[in-house]
C-alpha cells in the first residue's frame, strides 16, 4: 500500500472517530450523572437504555437555525467553532492506539511536544467565540477560559516532563514502549505528575469543577451563549472529543498505552488502550458530579501556589533518580 493511500484511510478513520468517541462519552455521561443523582437517565430514544438520545441531539442541533447576532463580529464568529473543532482533531494524529506504524497516523519525533501545543489552539477559539460574539457575558466567558490556560498549561507541560525523561524520548510511541519494556506503568513512579496531569487537564478542557467560563449561575453559558445550530454542536463534539484526546494522552504517559504486561499479540493493543481511556473518563465524569464549581481565586491559587511547586518538584526529584539510579 502507498504512502499516500495509507494516510488517507488512516484520516478518514480519524474523521470517523472523533464523533464516535464524542457519542461514546456523551452517553456515558448521562449514564453515569443519572445513576450518580438516583435517576433512570436517557431510556426511550433508539429502545432500551436511550443508546440513540445523542444522535437525536445531534439531527436536533442540525435542525435549527443558525442565529448570527447584529452586533457580532460575522467572520470570527464563524471561524472560532470551527478552530476549536480542528485543534481537537489534530490531537487524533498522534494517538498511538497498538504497536507499530499501523496504529498511529504519524509517529513524531516530538510527538508530546506537538500534542501539548496543539492543544493551546482550542484556547484562542474559545477566545474568538467570547469576543466576537458581542455579548458581554460572553467576552467574560472566554476572558475567563484565557486566563485559566496562561495558569493550567504550565503544570500539564511540567507534569509531563517527568515521563519524557523516564523514558528518554517524546515519541508518543516510544513512551508506550519504554513502559512496556520497564515492566510497569509510569502511574508508579509518576503519580504526582499523573494527578497534576489529570487535574490541569481538567481546567483546559474547562470541565467542572473548572468550569468558570461557561458558568450558568453567573454567565448564562459563557462564550457559548450565542451560538446554536450547527455551530453550537461544534462545541459540543469538540469538548466530549477533547476529553478522549486528555484520556488518551494521559493513558498513553502513565498507563503503559496500548501495552498490557504478559500479552504480547499486537491486535489486543486497541482493546486495552480503549479500556483505559474509558477508565480515565469515568474518572473525569464522576468529577463533574462529585465537586462543585471553584471561584475564580481559588483556581488560580491551586495552580500558581500548589500545582507547579508541585511539578517542578516531581521533574527535580525524577532527574536525580535518573541520574543516580
Amino acid at each position: 500500500m502507498s504512502f499516500g493511500l495509507e494516510l488517507a484511510i488512516k484520516l478518514v478513520v480519524i474523521a470517523a472517530l472523533i464523533p464516535a468517541t464524542a457519542l461514546v462519552l456523551g452517553y456515558a455521561e448521562l449514564k453515569i450523572s443519572a445513576h450518580m443523582q438516583s435517576r433512570i437517565g436517557p431510556y426511550f430514544a433508539g429502545g432500551r437504555f436511550g443508546w440513540a438520545q445523542l444522535l437525536a441531539d445531534g439531527v436536533k442541533f442540525i435542525q435549527k437555525e443558525d442565529i448570527i447576532p447584529d452586533n457580532a463580529d460575522r467572520p470570527v464568529f464563524k471561524v472560532a467553532p470551527v478552530l476549536v473543532m480542528i485543534s481537537t482533531a489534530t490531537l487524533f494524529v498522534i494517538l498511538p492506539f497498538g504497536p507499530g506504524e499501523g496504529f498511529v497516523v504519524r509517529d513524531l519525533n516530538l510527538g508530546i511536544f506537538y500534542a501539548l501545543a496543539i492543544s493551546s489552539i482550542g484556547t484562542i477559539g474559545v477566545l474568538m467565540a467570547g469576543w466576537s460574539s458581542g455579548n458581554k457575558y460572553s467576552l467574560m466567558g472566554g476572558l475567563r477560559a484565557a486566563g485559566q490556560l496562561i495558569a493550567y498549561e504550565l503544570p500539564l507541560v511540567l507534569a509531563v516532563v517527568g515521563v519524557v525523561i523516564q523514558a528518554g524520548t517524546m515519541s508518543m510511541q516510544g513512551i508506550v514502549e519504554a513502559q512496556v519494556a520497564q515492566g510497569w506503568p509510569y502511574v508508579l513512579t509518576q503519580f504526582l505528575g499523573f494527578f497534576i496531569f489529570l487535574v490541569a487537564g481538567l481546567a483546559e478542557l474547562s470541565r467542572t469543577p473548572f468550569d468558570m467560563p461557561l458558568a450558568e449561575s453567573e454567565l448564562i453559558s459563557g462564550y457559548l451563549t450565542e451560538y446554536s445550530g450547527f455551530r453550537f454542536l461544534f462545541f459540543y463534539l469538540a469538548e466530549y472529543a477533547s476529553m478522549f484526546a486528555l484520556a488518551a494522552i494521559a493513558a498513553t504517559l502513565f498507563l503503559g498505552g496500548w501495552g498490557f504486561w504478559g500479552v504480547s499479540a499486537s491486535w489486543t493493543g486497541p482493546i486495552f488502550f480503549s479500556g483505559k481511556i474509558l477508565l480515565i473518563g469515568f474518572v473525569i465524569i464522576w468529577l463533574r458530579w462529585t465537586f462543585p464549581r471553584f471561584r475564580e481565586d481559588q483556581l488560580q491559587t491551586l495552580a500558581w501556589k500548589w500545582l507547579i511547586p508541585l511539578a517542578l518538584a516531581n521533574i527535580l526529584v525524577t532527574a536525580v533518580f535518573k541520574v543516580v539510579f
